[in-house]
């Protein structure tokens, strides 16, 4: 039921950029969003956190009906440079390109928080993660000269409690 409201959602973002003659243009869902989209895991959201790829403002227009969401920037969002790469395209879109990212970059992105909800993530996602690609894009985000120096710093911090408990 959920994961029908979202498609709704974007469907009608869909319908808006068309209506309004707007450039098709791509997103990039990260979260609990992607994670509902993707069917990673179970737990209920209906908010959905996407990657800023510097829209013009017209597109406000069309994102003002995702109702609570959150525009991410890069510089400050735990994401590999690659991560458009592993992304996966939901092929019921025709006009904009609706991408969620893996279940490897949500899992990692997960780890600079560590709260409640993001462990439940987990706990559903990894077993379906393949580690390698954890470690690839763990490694690519440590090596970041791009990302807020306080967001590493807190990465760091965590990613010793998410190896250890996750055998990454």
């Amino acid at each position: 039921m959920i994961k029908d409201n979202l498609i709704e959602v974007l469907h009608e973002m869909e319908e808006v950029t068309k209506l309004f003659k707007l450039e098709p243009f791509d997103i990039y869902i990260i979260g609990g969003g992607a994670c509902i989209l993707g069917e990673y895991t179970t737990r209920a959201t209906l908010d959905i956190d996407f990657v800023d790829l510097g829209y013009p403002a017209k597109y406000g227009k069309v994102f003002v009906l995702l109702r609570d969401y959150d525009m991410l920037e890069y510089q400050s969002t735990i994401l590999s440079p690659t991560y458009k790469e592993r992304a996966v395209k939901l092929e019921e879109f025709e006009y904009i390109n609706v991408y969620i990212l893996s279940k490897e970059d949500i899992a990692v992105s997960k780890i600079i928080r560590l709260a409640e909800k993001d462990i439940e993530d987990l706990n559903q996602i990894i077993p379906n993660c393949n580690k390698e690609i954890l470690n690839s894009i763990i490694e690519e985000i440590l090596n970041r000269e791009d990302l807020f120096e306080s967001k590493k710093t807190e990465f760091e911090k965590k990613l010793r409690i998410f190896r250890e408990k996750y055998d990454v």
